[in-house]
């Protein structure tokens, strides 16, 4: 696992199940992350991470050879899905880091909520 890759494996594993966030929302709470290092650090992925909680922005899955896989791991979280194959986010939508996380990492309470209220809704 490369060592920058670390943090980013870390706030993926805080996204719960049943939950979804999209790349560039875990990419908005790391410092110098975007969301296309956060596409690169799943592609080397450890075991056991749930990487397939994270989505595009879309509510689609990435184009890539695990989609159907991914989807199907989702539903069986129980992860809504539109008529049109996205993700529902109004249901789905991850909340933001636990407290645990955002103690572990000291992150400022207050500015994560402010990114947190900066997401689409």
């Amino acid at each position: 696992m490369p060592a920058d890759y670390a943090p980013i494996y870390a706030l993926i594993r805080d996204v719960p199940k049943g939950a979804v966030a999209s790349y560039g929302m875990i990419a908005s709470l790391l410092p110098g992350v975007g969301p296309r290092q956060v596409a690169r650090a799943l592609r080397t992925a450890p075991k056991g991470l749930p990487w397939f909680r994270i989505i595009t922005s879309s509510g689609a899955m990435a184009d890539h050879s695990g989609a159907e896989a991914q989807r199907r791991l989702l539903k069986k979280e129980g992860v809504a899905f539109r008529k049109n194959g996205a993700v529902d986010w109004a249901q789905c939508r991850w909340r933001g880091p636990s407290p645990a996380w955002i103690a572990k990492t000291g992150a400022d309470p207050m500015e994560v909520m402010e990114i947190i209220a900066g997401w689409a809704r």
